[in-house]
């Protein structure tokens, strides 16, 4: 195993193999997978225990590989962090790197771009379209949720405004549609 390295993964569906094992086989087993993990360079003459270590050997090199190769790229952009100067910024091919987003959306591959509106451009649309001006209630509504509709990014911040005046025509439609029960 890897220096330094604490813990390993076994996968869930090991227990098939397992349960067709003695409690006393699987107990054999298991502690193979620990002897070899701790770099013991366990031997056994027992053949069932080779036979079901052997693919959990497989998988435990196939992971350590995994491991060392994400330790070598992490460690190779820490390098490359550390080095770069004022005036070379740092590599775009940093992986998680820390990123500054602004309220505007950048277009990538022609899509349409997202702006944000102004309140005046909000006002001067509800007008339009024949609304009450709720401009300050909208802004603040999508200010507050980082403008998003529902769990998606606002792409059209008119056809938003569109569908408050839906919702506002079918709430009004419904409190007059109701019918009036008389209190004695």
């Amino acid at each position: 195993m890897a220096t330094d390295k604490k813990s390993f993964l076994l996968y869930c569906d090991l227990i098939h193999t397992v349960e067709q094992l003695t409690d006393e086989q699987a107990g054999h087993l298991f502690k193979h997978i620990l002897r070899y993990v701790n770099d013991e360079e366990p031997q056994t003459e027992n053949v069932i225990t080779r036979i079901a270590f052997e693919p959990i050997k497989q998988s435990l090199k196939r992971d350590l590989q995994k491991y060392e190769d994400i330790r070598k790229r992490n460690q190779d952009n820490a390098r490359k962090r550390w080095d770069a100067t004022a005036s070379s910024g740092i590599p775009k091919s940093t992986k998680n790197a820390d990123s500054v987003s602004d309220s505007v959306s950048v277009s990538v591959n022609d899509k349409k771009v997202f702006n944000k509106p102004s309140i005046e451009d909000v006002k001067t649309y509800m007008k339009e379209l024949g609304m009450n001006d709720i401009s300050e209630r909208w802004m603040s509504h999508y200010e507050s949720n980082g403008w998003l509709v529902g769990k998606n990014k606002m792409k059209d911040w008119k056809a938003s405004v569109r569908t408050w005046k839906l919702n506002n025509l079918q709430t009004e439609e419904i409190k007059t549609n109701k019918p009036k029960i008389a209190v004695l």
